[in-house]
């Protein structure tokens, strides 16, 4: 399970999608694909959209989290676009139903994908308010059984503190999901963590926007955090 935060998108904009940031991504996940590993995808929306922040502008927050799910949509749409550019099979599922652009996510049916050597982007996060991309990377992980969550943020893994706002911040090179969560530490939401945890998956928190970075955390040649239960 490959998870993208949405403003991984943005590249060098103030807002949106770059398309040259998002060739780059889609090449990195061809690259890892191609050496006949199976991917999920789960991207966020914050480049276009974030529900939690349109809530504190006013906006209900049922409605502002609708917002949110739409514009993982638009990202999926975009990453779908790129990846097949490069020669590799996707197929986009969403939580929320929408035929005329993308299939609904149904467990079985994704299974049946990957097993065509396709690659999945499952967009729309849980379906649901209030759950979080990062929530749904971690549940459709359960549900598909992937080995492990790849977690691909600005970000080259977990410190103790914000390392952009403290640069003598220390990194941690492996942690366990219990300090993740007693530290407060906002790499995941809890609800992500605590799902991972009791289903055993360990998350691989690498930065996604340096060249090729996916394959080199693959191969541990990246600096990266693991959390996990060891």
């Amino acid at each position: 399970m490959l998870k993208l935060s949405g403003e991984v998108l943005v590249g060098k904009q103030d807002y949106g999608i770059d398309p040259d940031k998002v060739l780059s991504i889609a090449h990195d996940i061809a690259q890892v694909h191609n050496k006949g590993k199976e991917i999920c995808i789960v991207v966020g929306g914050g480049n276009i959209f974030r529900g939690i922040s349109g809530a504190a502008q006013g906006i209900d927050r049922v409605t502002a989290d609708g917002m949110g799910m739409l514009a993982t949509v638009i990202n999926a749409l975009a990453l779908q676009n790129a990846i097949e550019e490069k020669g590799v099979s996707t197929r986009v599922l969403s939580a929320i139903p929408m035929q005329t652009i993308c299939e609904p996510f149904i467990k079985r049916r994704a299974i049946r994908h990957l097993e065509k050597n396709r690659v999945i982007i499952l967009a729309a996060g849980t379906g649901n308010p209030y759950f979080s991309t990062d929530t749904a990377a971690t549940l459709r992980a359960a549900e598909m059984s992937c080995d492990v969550i790849f977690k691909g943020t600005s970000v080259d893994g977990v410190y103790e503190d914000d390392p952009k706002k403290y640069p003598n911040s220390k990194k941690y090179s492996t942690i366990k999901y219990k300090k993740v969560l007693s530290d407060n530490l906002k790499v995941m939401d809890s609800s992500a963590i605590t799902l991972a945890r009791d289903n055993n998956i360990p998350i691989v928190v690498f930065s996604i926007l340096a060249k090729n970075s996916f394959s080199k955390a693959i191969n541990a040649e990246e600096s990266f955090t693991i959390i996990s239960e060891e």
